[in-house]
């Protein structure tokens, strides 16, 4: 009887430690990566297509909104209200300075809790494959449940295979999770999304092209 209790202790201490490891890591360089984020405009230009999807303008969740730029300023110009979390403290802090006006919380997207069906949309730009990817499904459902009918899901999501990757990123050590880009497209069907733009787009890194699954998913 005690060894499923131990094999289930491990495997959450894992995952809080993953946690740690993101959010130290974006303390460590809140400032760098607010000034390498800058030079994208690709942010932008989803989020102005996401507005045009939209039959009205009303609240938006940005889950790992960083520094709060390029996208807090971006939705609010666009006519939305926005409510950011981070599981960095560092990088919420550069959000209150960036965009006073928004609602911002130091939390884990995995374990933050909102109203059913309060929000038009729900952005997550780079942050759902730094969670564990068995959290990955059920990141999804909660996201749906979110989003009020009709509602829309904006993310970038993996593209290859990644079980789990810790090492050295952008000066700090940073960790990584996520699935392929079909897995991925299947796990938001599964969840009862239906899948309205996908698009694979590679962007320099570190002088190399990484790809990402682009989506936008609709709340049926």
């Amino acid at each position: 009887m005690h060894l499923p209790f131990t094999l289930y202790a491990l495997r959450r201490r894992n995952i809080m430690d993953t946690k740690k490891i993101v959010a130290s890591g974006y303390d460590n360089i809140a400032a760098a990566y607010l000034k390498w984020i800058s030079g994208s405009s690709l942010r932008e230009r989803w989020l102005t297509e996401l507005a045009g999807l939209l039959p009205e303008r009303g609240r938006v969740l940005d889950l790992g909104c960083g520094a709060g730029v390029p996208v807090i300023p971006h939705l609010k110009t666009l006519g939305f209200s926005v409510t950011g979390i981070d599981g960095s403290s560092a990088q919420i802090e550069l959000a209150r300075k960036n965009a006073p006006y928004a609602e911002l919380h130091v939390t884990d997207m995995a374990s933050a809790s909102f109203p059913a069906a309060g929000f038009e949309a729900v952005t997550a730009f780079y942050s759902i494959t730094h969670l564990p990817r068995s959290e990955h499904s059920g990141m999804f459902g909660r996201i749906y449940e979110w989003l009020k009918p009709g509602g829309l899901f904006l993310a970038t999501l993996g593209f290859r295979d990644c079980p789990e990757w810790t090492g050295e990123w952008l000066g700090t050590t940073m960790f990584f999770s996520h699935f392929d880009a079909e897995t991925n497209i299947a796990l938001l069907q599964n969840a009862g999304f239906k899948i309205k733009r996908r698009e694979v787009i590679g962007e320099e890194e570190n002088q190399e092209i990484v790809k990402f699954l682009w989506v936008i998913a609709e709340k049926s």
